[in-house]
């Protein structure tokens, strides 16, 4: 279980230091896990934002989804993708510039498949299933028709 909640502040952007702003917003969202209906762990989360959009042009509701929507789709799409189909969590590469250009790699892999999904060019819906069915001569076509 899930609850959300948020408290916003009123400013000016002379007040907020910030060219635009208009609010700031406080989140809390509590986590419950459960097991058999009951609590097994509990854990708190507090995060803050800055927002131009004007005090009365959305809910808190809205807010609050808007947020939702944003780490959702962050965590669920491109980070989710990157560790479960190309193992980012598991790399050991400890380097910084390594491990940019590896991240940059990914990028474009994954980049290309969803180029190939927009081209109609693949049915493939995950990036494993996309993978397996590339020959080489597809991926070297992909490669340099594409960069």
């Amino acid at each position: 279980m899930v609850r959300w909640r948020i408290q916003r502040v009123t400013v000016s952007p002379q007040e907020a230091g910030l060219c635009g702003c208009w609010q700031f917003l406080a989140v809390w969202r509590e986590r419950q896990e459960l097991r058999r209906g009951k609590v097994v762990e509990t854990s708190e989360e507090y995060s803050f934002y800055a927002t131009s959009a004007a005090p009365k042009q959305y809910s808190a509701q809205r807010l609050l989804q808007a947020i939702r929507d944003h780490w959702g789709a962050t965590e669920n799409g491109a980070h989710y993708r990157r560790d479960v189909s190309l193992g980012e969590d598991a790399s050991r590469i400890s380097g910084r510039n390594g491990a940019y250009v590896m991240a940059t790699l990914r990028n474009l892999l994954l980049g290309l498949m969803e180029l190939q999904r927009h081209r109609g060019k693949t049915l493939a819906r995950t990036f494993p299933e996309w993978r397996r069915k590339l020959t080489l001569t597809q991926r070297i076509q992909l490669i340099t028709r594409n960069l």
